[in-house]
């Protein structure tokens, strides 16, 4: 098992990418022009190409994301497309479509997204056992689930530490797919979890009106590291590749100071190279989130639901409890600045938003006060100040090198090692004679060597290893450690470690030998693959047309009566008629049921007409 902890952030384009990196992530993963789990999230070939030459300077790698279910006739083209990616260096596919595996891959390391619900030990031995290098595990999934997994396989394990949640196991909602055609596995999901339902009982009565029901707040690990790398992860993935710069620096900054204190405690080190400084102290909480939450890592016990809104409220700034026509004032003093966004709850229950133009005399100044009234609860969901810290940011990281500067026959010879252990040597070749002042000359060898520039790399010590000390022009310093520092560029990028894989055509069985259509089987490679598997009965893909009325379109093991304290298991005293439903505001019904012997909720449509 490698010592080495990867710390994986999302780039939704090549900024957000060279942020990351510069932040101190080790990997990033990026969507290729097409096939991405999020179709909004493309990006050319040229901007991952510079993003791969950019993250192999400090040894950082690149994942591009093909992890959509394909067509028949979208197969050669995604087929095509990893071509290129090979060609361009990067360092894996992400993929969902097991018809790939049917296909003449270039030999890239296969990385099983989390679409193909990766939640068993059988199911991740079967992925290793036919070429996959990595799996990402399910959300869902607690430490002890995750150890066992870890017990049974010897495959890289991946998974999600920070940023929103999918209710629904992720590869098997079909819910945005069943109510509008927009498929969640072909990267198109429309998001209905987060939209407002009712829940109303068989008997036709309300238990709640109007909440975002299916709506969960945002993972936030960061206090759980180390159970993790304990039980085996060795990735930890950072959700994100829709948000923006600002949310990418923040997180990937937030957690790579985590690890670097962490990891040599535990006699780990990072996966790539190089010093991050992301210029600004960060604070998840400043950026977008909806609340945190551990999920299922210690099995089932908090508030996991985001009920009154999916979007950001941000920071409590406390009660109104004065509106005048010069502004509001809020309990204990709370105070904003010029700026900032607030938001707050309506009388009906509806967020809204205004902005913050000063202070006067204890009262903050806005935009508009609408809505507000005494006893309005407000939140800070835009910190101006730290924002613009952020974007005003430059991050940087550096590769520390150590530099010995000797005599040689030629007259001087400056050897740099970096961090990784490549060594560098570089000649000047001139006669050299005694300074008339040592001390100055030493100091003066000393500070120009040691200036790296705007390169990657930064000088942790010049040693001088002379026993007279000469008088070396700048300029000739200068072009000595310009042409190391070169060589040295050179050396790192022949060393660097370039990770090979490949698929492993054989016909170990898979863990099931019939496949519903959550089996995602969408094209008759995949068919194949599955039959050459052991599989015997499969039904097609959701995504063929398939008639979904009366079928199950979620499983979760998110419980919305355990949410609610409406379970019997948990003390509720009333029992509720079952099956409950969800009702959203154009009146279409979802059918709830509950597995409680595997703690499961599953979400049907009705048997009657489809939704309009």
């Amino acid at each position: 098992m490698t010592d080495s902890v990867e710390l994986l952030a999302p780039a939704r384009d090549l900024e957000c990418g060279r942020t990351a990196i510069d932040c101190g992530a080790d990997a990033v993963y990026i969507g290729a022009p097409r096939f991405g789990a999020r179709e909004a999230a493309g990006n050319s070939l040229d901007d991952i190409a510079a993003l791969v030459e950019h993250a192999h300077l400090y040894w950082a790698r690149v994942y591009v994301t093909l992890n959509t279910l394909l067509r028949d006739d979208e197969l050669p083209e995604a087929v095509r497309l990893a071509e290129q990616l090979y060609a361009l260096g990067v360092d894996g596919l992400i993929i969902q479509d097991v018809g790939l595996l049917e296909c003449d891959l270039p030999p890239l390391p296969l990385i099983a997204s989390t679409q193909m619900h990766n939640a068993t030990p059988e199911r991740v031995a079967f992925l290793e056992k036919v070429g996959f290098q990595r799996v990402i595990l399910a959300r869902e999934l607690t430490l002890d689930q995750i150890r066992e997994i870890r017990r049974q396989t010897r495959i890289e394990l991946e998974y999600f530490v920070h940023g929103a949640l999918c209710v629904s196991y992720s590869g098997q909602c079909y819910l945005s797919y069943a109510l509008g055609g927009r498929s969640g596995n072909r990267g198109q999901c429309a998001q209905p979890c987060r939209k407002p339902y009712s829940l109303v009982d068989a008997r036709g009565k309300t238990l709640v009106r109007r909440a975002h029901l299916l709506s969960l707040r945002d993972l936030n690990l960061s206090e759980h590291l180390r159970p993790l790398l304990e039980a085996g992860v060795r990735s930890l993935k950072i959700e994100g590749r829709l948000k923006d710069r600002a949310y990418v620096a923040n997180v990937v900054a937030h957690y790579r100071a985590l690890l670097d204190e962490l990891l040599p405690a535990m006699g780990l080190r990072r996966s790539s190279s190089g010093m991050a400084r992301p210029g600004f102290q960060p604070d998840v909480s400043k950026t977008f989130n909806r609340g945190g939450t551990t999920y299922f890592l210690y099995g089932r016990g908090e508030q996991i639901g985001a009920h009154d809104t999916p979007k950001m409220k941000g920071e409590r700034l406390g009660k109104v409890t004065r509106v005048t026509p010069r502004g509001i004032y809020l309990e204990g003093n709370a105070t904003a600045s010029s700026g900032d966004g607030i938001c707050f709850f309506d009388r009906r229950g509806e967020l809204r938003g205004t902005r913050v133009h000063g202070s006067r005399e204890g009262a903050l100044l806005l935009a508009s006060m609408e809505g507000i009234a005494p006893g309005t609860v407000v939140y800070r969901n835009h910190d101006h100040e730290f924002l613009t810290q952020v974007a005003k940011s430059r991050p940087q990281r550096r590769v520390a090198v150590w530099m010995t500067l000797e005599r040689n026959a030629e007259g001087l010879s400056l050897t740099t090692v970096d961090e990784d252990g490549i060594r560098a040597q570089g000649t000047l070749a001139c006669p050299l004679e005694p300074a008339q002042k040592p001390e100055q000359a030493l100091a003066t060898i000393r500070a120009q060597l040691a200036r790296c520039g705007d390169s990657e790399f930064e000088c942790a010590e010049v040693a001088v290893a002379l026993e007279e000390v000469p008088f070396v022009p700048l300029s000739a310093l200068n072009a000595l450690r310009r042409d190391t520092l070169q060589q040295l560029m050179r050396a790192r990028a022949a060393a660097r470690p370039i990770l090979r894989g490949g698929i492993k055509r054989n016909e170990v069985a898979f863990p099931e030998r019939t496949l519903s259509f959550e089996g995602n089987v969408l094209n008759r490679w995949a068919e194949a693959f599955y039959r050459r598997h052991g599989v015997t009965t499969i039904e097609p893909a959701a995504e063929s047309g398939l008639d979904l009325r009366g079928r199950r379109v979620m499983t979760t093991r998110y419980c919305l009566k355990h949410e609610l304290g409406l379970c019997a298991r948990d003390g509720a005293r009333v029992r509720q008629a079952e099956p409950l439903s969800l009702v959203d505001d154009d009146g279409r019904r979802l059918i709830l049921r509950f597995d409680c012997a595997r703690c499961e909720m599953e979400v049907y449509l009705p048997e009657a007409a489809p939704p309009s």
